[in-house]
């Protein structure tokens, strides 16, 4: 059995369910916004978010409620929207190896299909009262906006310490994850405490995740993203900061060269990866990533043991042991 299908198998049915409802709830009376969003379902990836939702809130109770359900729909149709507007903020023309919606329907299209299914989102938490749960996404939705800004100040200047780096990946990456956790805690109604505490379950898990994400820059190609993409592109990142952060300062200029004049020269791409790796920036990234996800499962010591945590567990990791 494949590992995300053993993830799953505690809520197998409640994500059949939720795919069901899903896809209602992006229904419309415009044919065009229809095939779009079909489009938008089909082309969905492991669906983690929901996931992460679904495990959170069947390791509390035993009955998943409808606002369960609408918390996971709420996430999705948000989460997609950022990933929409992102591919024509990116000018990218691929999303999980199928053709971006703005390559297919140009960025006007693409820009409003965004903003309907962010107000659709929206107005599925109040037509039903879950204002609770819309001040959760909302909150991860503005500290994404801020942390990919702080990302693009600070690469302009590559100045970024260490303590920038994981409050850009905080705002970027795990803040949505906390927000799962956290609302799927919500939404069976567990109290302040437990909804904070599961928040930072999430934030940590997903901590660990960019940093993995990050780490795939410097393996070997063929393993989700091209080798040197992030340099490529002037991202700063843990491997990076680490190693400017402990050499000499001939080194250090050495490097800032590199990724300011010849970010986009290949070779010296190459030579750049193979020098962090033999000043220790790959192993020193790894110990973070391994900090994280090892506080991550500290948290779930404190929750019931079932099914549900034990695929918790297993998706912590999942995200630290994952080839893309």
């Amino acid at each position: 059995m494949k590992i995300i299908e053993k993830i799953k198998a505690p809520i197998q049915n409640e994500m059949d369910l939720f795919e069901d409802k899903f896809r209602k709830s992006m229904k419309t009376n415009v044919v065009l916004l229809n095939r779009i969003t079909a489009f938008i379902v089909s082309r969905k990836g492991k669906q983690m978010r929901p996931m992460f939702i679904f495990l959170t809130a069947k390791m509390l109770a035993d009955q998943i409620t409808d606002r369960t359900y609408r918390g996971a729909s709420v996430v999705e149709l948000i989460h997609t929207a950022t990933l929409v507007h992102d591919d024509v903020v990116d000018e990218s023309n691929f999303r999980r190896g199928f053709f971006s919606l703005n390559a297919l329907w140009k960025n006007k299209i693409a820009v409003l299909v965004g903003d309907f299914l962010l107000s659709r989102g929206l107005l599925l938490s109040i037509d039903n009262g879950d204002f609770d749960l819309l001040r959760i996404i909302s909150v991860a939705v503005k500290e994404m906006s801020e942390g990919e800004l702080l990302q693009i100040e600070k690469a302009r200047k590559l100045d970024i310490t260490e303590e920038v780096y994981y409050e850009i990946i905080r705002q970027k990456t795990a803040t949505l994850i906390a927000a799962c956790t956290a609302m799927g805690a919500a939404s069976i109604g567990s109290d302040e405490p437990t909804v904070k505490d599961l928040h930072k379950f999430g934030e940590l898990v997903g901590m660990a995740f960019q940093i993995k994400d990050d780490l795939f820059d410097y393996t070997a190609g063929g393993i989700g993203k091209p080798v040197g993409i992030d340099i490529k592109e002037q991202k700063m990142t843990l491997p990076l900061i680490y190693t400017l952060n402990t050499v000499s300062e001939k080194d250090k200029k050495w490097i800032i060269k590199i990724v300011k004049k010849y970010h986009k020269d290949k070779k010296k791409v190459r030579e750049l990866i193979e020098f962090v790796k033999n000043h220790g920036g790959i192993e020193y990234t790894q110990n973070k990533m391994m900090e994280y996800k090892n506080k991550a499962l500290k948290i779930l010591e404190k929750y019931p043991d079932n099914k549900a945590k034990e695929s918790l567990k297993l998706m912590v990791n999942y995200v630290v042991e994952r080839k893309k």
